[in-house]
């Protein structure tokens, strides 16, 4: 008897800091239901994540902070958009009926990153991501293995608290904020902390606002 190829789906039960390592990363816990298919071999998962932006409301300060992603108040409207986080694969072995896995995602605090500044830009709340499936299933077919592309159109939504972002970047930059500069720029700051005899880069930082 030949088996129909396994059509797993997919659910977003949590996200927590990963556990202490060199880089900051977020554990997304997926359960993924293949009740009633073949055996699975292995999954190799690959998962987008993206940032439905337009699928929350934003306080005036959110507004504010969030400006230069989309523009002024009046432009949201044509401006919000989905935003790409990141990607990742991640191996799942073999399982019977249903499992649960950890999709472990990289972080950053660099400003460059549109989704460092969107995570950032909220005060509190949720930010509602999409995840979007892709990836290979070999399973056995009687006594035969097989390999089967994930359906088109496997994904989940979840609407990650905003808090683990935050408590994750207070883990691995206590107190402070990451800020990547040009080296000419990088020159010319350290020429004038130099200068004025400061004794850290906030101090520098507070003398050219207050001079501004």
């Amino acid at each position: 008897m030949r088996h129909t190829p396994p059509a797993p789906r997919i659910e977003v039960r949590g996200v927590e800091p990963a556990a202490p390592a060199a880089v900051p990363a977020l554990d997304f816990t997926l359960a993924i239901d293949a009740t009633g298919g073949p055996e699975i071999r292995s999954l190799t998962l690959a998962t987008q994540i993206r940032i439905d932006a337009a699928r929350r409301a934003y306080g005036d300060r959110d507004r504010e902070r969030l400006a230069e992603l989309f523009g002024a108040p009046e432009e949201w409207s044509r401006n919000l958009s989905s935003l790409l986080w990141t990607q990742t694969v991640t191996q799942v072995p073999g399982f019977t009926g249903d499992t649960v896995v950890h999709v472990t995602v990289p972080c950053t605090y660099d400003f460059d990153v549109a989704a460092t500044k969107y995570f950032h830009g909220l005060e509190d709340g949720e930010a509602p991501l999409d995840l979007l499936f892709t990836g290979t299933v070999f399973y056995l077919d009687g006594d035969r293995l097989q390999a089967a592309h994930l359906p088109r159109g496997t994904e989940a939504s979840y609407r990650m608290p905003v808090r683990v972002w935050r408590e994750l970047m207070e883990r691995h930059f206590p107190g402070s904020a990451w800020v990547r500069l040009g080296r000419d720029a990088f020159d010319r700051l350290y020429a004038y902390k130099v200068r004025h005899t400061l004794s850290g880069w906030d101090d520098v930082v507070r003398s050219l606002l207050a001079e501004g």
